[in-house]
């Protein structure tokens, strides 16, 4: 079954999330309206802005995705046992914190490009796509790498509340160096995300849900979960893609090295 959509702190957000930036020009071309058809009406400014921004993503950037299954048996489990204790943590969080992670071990997917020259980055700053009304935004968690998955929930608690309130501070829209989209909790399997501009991949987070798998000589049921990296291929090959999202699931497949971290934060 599915996580209920209580468990994810990433709101829904279509296929791609975008960086709040300086809205195009008010001026359209004349479309003729047909017949018995309403008027057209201008999208708003932040649709204009998305529309922007992505078009701008997906005629300048080529693009290529990678998507691998992730048995998260285990995580539901201790993310139960989190509950019981009266712990925030939820499985976004533990999936942000592999993310962060695996950025450190492949830095050169936490760079960017423009084609000729390449930009690396000493630091990790994760954008978490949340859904506003008329659009979306993405507030920046700063350094997540160096904290704890509690402290994590705390960060992406605050600023999502600050998202939808509309009181995100500028220096919290801006300046992130990876992206996660989540479609989760809205029962969606798996789905492909753009890449922001400024970024060289973003990573789609599908459903949780119960699959039958082969285990050793025979069969069990197992909960499972598809993430999709979508990267710019002028950085990112598909050996790199394929390392780095297989970092994320050996993270988030690792019982023992999460109650490890879990014990020391």
């Amino acid at each position: 079954v599915a996580l209920p959509a209580g468990e994810a702190l990433v709101a829904t957000a279509p296929a791609a999330a975008v960086p709040v930036a300086t809205a195009p020009s008010d001026e359209t071309p004349a479309i003729a309206t047909p017949a018995g058809e309403p008027a057209p009406e201008p999208l708003s400014r932040i649709r204009q802005v998305i529309a922007a921004r992505l078009t701008e993503s997906v005629t300048t950037i080529p693009q290529f995705s990678v998507t691998v299954p992730v048995d998260v048996t285990a995580l539901v489990a201790l993310r139960a046992e989190l509950r019981r204790a009266g712990s925030p943590v939820t499985v976004t969080d533990l999936v942000a914190h592999a993310v962060a992670q695996s950025l450190v071990e492949l830095p050169l997917v936490n760079a960017r490009t423009d084609g000729r020259l390449l930009w690396r980055r000493e630091r990790v700053h994760l954008g978490i796509a949340v859904a506003i009304p008329g659009g979306l935004v993405v507030p920046v968690i700063r350094d997540p790498d160096r904290r704890s998955p509690a402290a994590l929930h705390e960060d992406a608690t605050r600023l999502i509340a600050d998202a939808r309130a509309g009181t995100l501070p500028p220096d919290a829209r801006s300046g992130s160096t990876f992206t996660i989209s989540n479609l989760g909790m809205m029962g969606v399997e798996s789905f492909t995300a753009i890449v922001n501009p400024g970024e060289s991949a973003i990573l789609a987070v599908g459903s949780i849900g119960p699959e039958v798998v082969a285990l050793g000589e025979g069969m069990a049921v197992r909960q499972r979960m598809r993430i999709t990296l979508s990267a710019d291929h002028r950085l990112v090959d598909g050996e790199l893609g394929a390392r780095f999202i297989n970092a994320v699931r050996r993270r988030l497949e690792d019982e023992a090295g999460w109650r490890r971290i879990l014990t020391e934060g």
